[in-house]
């Protein structure tokens, strides 16, 4: 028996099957707007992920100790009381009002250069040597690379008997040759030529690895360019290696100043800051301040004002170096 029909009931159907999506896919398909939303919540999920826990504990050790120091530099407090002082900007008054601060920041300077201008130019020099075909570069390298990777307070105390003016190496040295050893150690005038050696000692072997590498990278024809332009030795140096070098150059600079600033365990092994604070520098007086006088606030202002003067001298590097630097 055939189903009855009618034109209504057919027109009904009609609209439900219009009605009906056609395409199976797209049933549940959002949106294009809707996917690209949920796709940058994703991102910036995993973003989240990822950068918060270095962002966390960078917040913790780095920036809430600078604003706390920033603080203590305004008080006056011995590290036992628990009331802290407000006295304001005398704690800085002080330190710039004070001759051995002044003297501090004098030795911090000299250290600075002498440490620093050594290490450059005899890693330079160093680096030039091993950089020709010698037979026993490779071992060279790693005797000279070594002293990077001990402890300071460890060279610092093989040092203090090498100086010894009656037995040490260097008096024997300078006994062979019929000259009189100087009291490295215990005499104001040449306690902090002693510590630089030490420190130049103790880094050049750095910069000479990062220099050979960087003359490594050097293409050779711009030196057969500038050969059979008629450039000489020096000529070639000056014009093509020292150019070529200067993103090296720059990366050490910088890193060598602002681990100088930071030089303190040589100092207070081999000298404490003596003899009458010739070698005392700027982060050996914030722990003479701290430590040992126990004025917590004058440590947190000299602090603060070796924060500022690396924070100068990096900035001035930067914009220095976007001007002098060639990359390539």
């Amino acid at each position: 028996m055939k189903p009855v029909t009618s034109p209504w009931s057919n027109a009904v159907l009609g609209r439900a099957s219009l009605a009906q999506p056609q395409d199976s896919d797209a049933v549940g398909a959002a949106p294009p707007l809707t996917r690209k939303r949920a796709f940058w919540r994703q991102e910036w999920f995993l973003f989240l992920i990822f950068v918060a826990p270095n962002f966390f504990f960078f917040a913790v050790f780095s920036y809430w100790p600078m604003i706390s120091n920033v603080y203590l530099s305004m008080v006056r407090w011995d590290m036992i009381a628990p009331v802290k002082t407000f006295v304001g900007g005398a704690n800085f008054a002080y330190l710039f009002g004070n001759d051995t601060f002044r003297t501090v920041l004098k030795n911090s300077l000299v250290f600075t250069v002498g440490a620093v201008g050594g290490a450059l130019i005899i890693g330079l020099a160093t680096a030039l040597l091993l950089n020709q075909p010698l037979r026993w570069r490779n071992g060279a390298r790693a005797v000279l690379f070594a002293p990077t990777l001990l402890s300071g307070a460890a060279i610092g105390i093989v040092w203090v008997y090498i100086f010894d003016p009656r037995f040490g190496l260097l008096a024997q040295i300078l006994r062979f040759v019929g000259v009189a050893s100087p009291n490295w150690l215990t005499d104001p005038n040449w306690a902090m030529p002693a510590i630089i050696i030490v420190y130049v000692w103790k880094n050049v072997g750095f910069s000479t690895v990062i220099y050979l590498a960087g003359l490594q990278a050097i293409p050779k024809d711009l030196y057969e360019a500038a050969r059979l332009d008629g450039a000489g030795v020096w000529w070639r140096f000056r014009s093509v290696t020292l150019p070529m070098l200067s993103p090296i150059t720059f990366f050490l600079v910088i890193t060598s100043l602002l681990n100088s600033f930071q030089a303190f365990d040589i100092i207070k092994v081999m000298t404490e800051g003596g003899p009458v604070d010739s070698t005392n520098t700027l982060i050996f007086y914030v722990y003479e301040q701290g430590f040992v006088a126990f004025n917590a606030g004058r440590a947190a202002a000299a602090a603060l004002v070796l924060f500022v003067i690396m924070f100068g001298i990096t900035l001035l590097q930067i914009r220095q170096g976007e001007d002098r630097v060639h990359y390539g």
